[in-house]
């Protein structure tokens, strides 16, 4: 039976640094214990010293081993043999590309062939919603919770978003504004809508906007984040009307606190493609889907996109929603955003 209630378990459980374990059909068990979370104690309980790696490709190639085990997706699970030299300090280096300045030779490792693969790759997707890095020890004892691959799947279905409660909120901009908070029954994510005016006939100019606390609440001048959401309730107003998206997809996904490990790689030189893809995450891991079912609640199957992300656009036509026009939103940009500007142009296609 799928259960989305013990995927939520199992992403608290990883958080708390318990072992949890992935049965997916046709494999054997794996039992994981999150290397963030972990210390001597909790491994010592959970493997002793019989354990192996998990980490995701892009990771892996960092750590130059995906001329053993070849991958183009940074999200694609590699599993490394655990050696005679192992312990808690070397596997947090694996797992944490922030320290590879302090402790360059890790090696040498071998990687084995992946016998649970469609167990490793939940473990790697579980690892994201946990704002976790996604790197585990694995082959251990006494999960406190045992799921599959469905469970997580079936947790992370847009299809279980509701409506929460509406309300009247004036805003900066837009003072005929009403907000809608949505909530699926176990994800702790709570998205809201923005919806500035009236239905007037027309399609609703909308904004996808991913949370930034960064940009958003501090006003980062590292990205543009603050600036596009402030400009967007400004430009969906003199539209007519239109609806802004806010969404709790932190760092493109990856959580607060593994995009403030990219923020300090890229202190180093990286940039944001690299700093994401060297901790091990894709590019880009955020759902539109989310976006499309929120707009499907709103009764609005046909937008006007405020977004120079064509990626937006496929996503959200993916998932059901036709764009029916891309509107351009660029801002100008400031000493201490212009390479990441330059970088979304140049590698993930933005059309500024």
């Amino acid at each position: 039976m799928v259960s989305a209630r013990a995927a939520a378990k199992a992403i608290d459980a990883l958080r708390r640094g318990w072992p949890i374990a992935i049965h997916a059909a046709g494999e054997q068990a794996l039992t994981l214990l999150a290397i963030e979370t972990a210390d001597e104690g909790r491994l010592r309980d959970f493997a002793g010293d019989d354990y192996g790696i998990l980490i995701s490709s892009g990771r892996a190639e960092t750590l130059k081993l995906l001329n053993q085990r070849a991958s183009g997706d940074p999200d694609q699970p590699v599993v490394i043999e655990r050696a005679p030299w192992f312990d808690m300090a070397l596997a947090t280096a694996i797992a944490d590309p922030q320290r590879d300045l302090a402790t360059p030779m890790k090696g040498p490792f071998r990687t084995l062939d992946n016998a649970r693969p469609m167990a490793t790759a939940a473990a790697l997707q579980l690892a994201r919603i946990a704002g976790l890095l996604p790197a585990f020890f694995t082959d251990g004892v006494d999960p406190e919770v045992t799921i599959t691959p469905d469970d997580v799947a079936s947790h992370e279905d847009a299809a279980r978003l509701s409506i929460a409660v509406r309300a009247k909120l004036p805003v900066d901009g837009a003072e005929d504004a009403e907000i809608v908070a949505f909530r699926s029954p176990e994800s702790a994510d709570e998205h809201v809508a923005l919806i500035v005016g009236a239905p007037n006939g027309r399609p609703p100019v909308v904004r996808l906007h991913s949370e930034c606390l960064t940009g958003d609440v501090l006003g980062s001048l590292k990205c543009d984040c603050g600036p596009q959401l402030h400009a967007a309730i400004h430009a969906i107003e003199h539209s007519g009307w239109g609806i802004l998206l806010y969404l709790r997809q932190e760092g493109r996904g990856i959580g607060l606190i593994n995009k403030l490990r990219a923020y300090a790689l890229q202190d180093q030189g990286f940039d944001t493609v690299d700093a994401n893809t060297r901790l091990g995450f894709a590019i880009d891991a955020r759902d539109f889907g989310v976006a499309a079912r929120m707009l499907t609640l709103l009764g609005q199957g046909e937008v006007r996109l405020l977004t120079n992300n064509p990626a937006k656009v496929a996503g959200l036509e993916a998932a059901g929603v036709r764009v029916i026009e891309r509107v351009a939103h660029f801002l100008p940009t400031n000493p201490h955003n212009e390479r990441y500007l330059a970088t979304k142009r140049d590698r993930t296609g933005h059309q500024l």
